[in-house]
């Protein structure tokens, strides 16, 4: 009975063996619906996607996990999984989230909405075949600066397939694309009650204090009704502290 009741040591990514506690990468197809997001703005579309899951040191799949899915910027060429890395994976396995990413085998030639949407899918679809049940887990989208749009644009439309979105944290974003991404997927009125965390740096001179305010505003407008602005000391950047209490705040309105 204890070997039964114990969580599993050797778990199965979309065909990677992985441990609890570790993070893991494996090629996973695209369906044909992601496939014609990769395709928008001309890029070539690629015949698998690589998603990345970081899991806490107690993961048993048994078990419902709230997920964090991240949304890179796009300065410097990077990806959605070196945000995973170097701004949400210490932070978010101490909370106690899974971590997951999807990219393209390289680089898109047109950095997307489209194909941002589609490797994302196709990282979702590899952990909802990987662990039965996962598809009820619930899931939040995390962006920096050029990430908080493209996690504002993606995440209605993971909504509309039937995604778990409850919640939305944004660090940096001087534009609201949450609000045009909610009018184009339709995911219907209940979207309007994910709880949204803004986080802004006091000497953010990319996305000022008021420009994050007047994101926050313009969203609200739109009929989101759980907002919620933190600020921190700091610049352009990702804060520990505020990811920490954003998390928190999405797990405390998940029960």
């Amino acid at each position: 009975m204890v070997a039964a009741d114990a969580a599993p040591a050797g778990l199965n990514f979309a065909g990677a063996s992985f441990s609890p506690g570790s993070t893991v990468k494996a090629n996973v197809p695209l369906s044909a619906q992601a496939k014609s997001y990769a395709g928008q703005g001309g890029n070539p579309v690629p015949p698998s996607a690589v998603a990345m899951l970081a899991t806490p040191a107690n993961f048993d799949p048994r078990k419902s996990w709230p997920v964090l899915i991240v949304c890179s910027t796009s300065d410097f060429k990077r990806q959605n999984r070196d945000d995973l890395v170097q701004f949400y994976r210490r932070v978010g396995l101490t909370e106690g989230w899974v971590l997951l990413a999807g990219d393209g085998p390289q680089r898109a030639r047109n950095d997307t909405a489209g194909w941002r949407l589609a490797m994302t899918l196709a990282a979702i679809d590899a952990l909802h075949h990987s662990f039965v049940g996962s598809e009820k887990w619930p899931m939040a989208c995390a962006g920096f600066s050029g990430g908080a749009k493209g996690a504002g644009s993606i995440a209605p439309a993971l909504a509309r397939s039937g995604c778990r979105i409850t919640g939305l944290y944004l660090t940096g974003v001087n534009e609201d694309y949450l609000s045009p991404g909610y009018a184009r997927a339709q995911p219907g009125a209940d979207f309007l009650v994910t709880p949204v965390y803004v986080s802004a740096g006091h000497d953010d001179r990319i996305a000022t204090v008021e420009q994050q305010y007047d994101v926050a505003g313009s969203i609200k407008r739109t009929g989101f009704g759980r907002i919620r602005i933190g600020t921190f000391h700091g610049g352009h950047e990702v804060n520990d502290a505020q990811t920490s209490i954003a998390l928190r705040w999405f797990r405390e309105l998940q029960k």
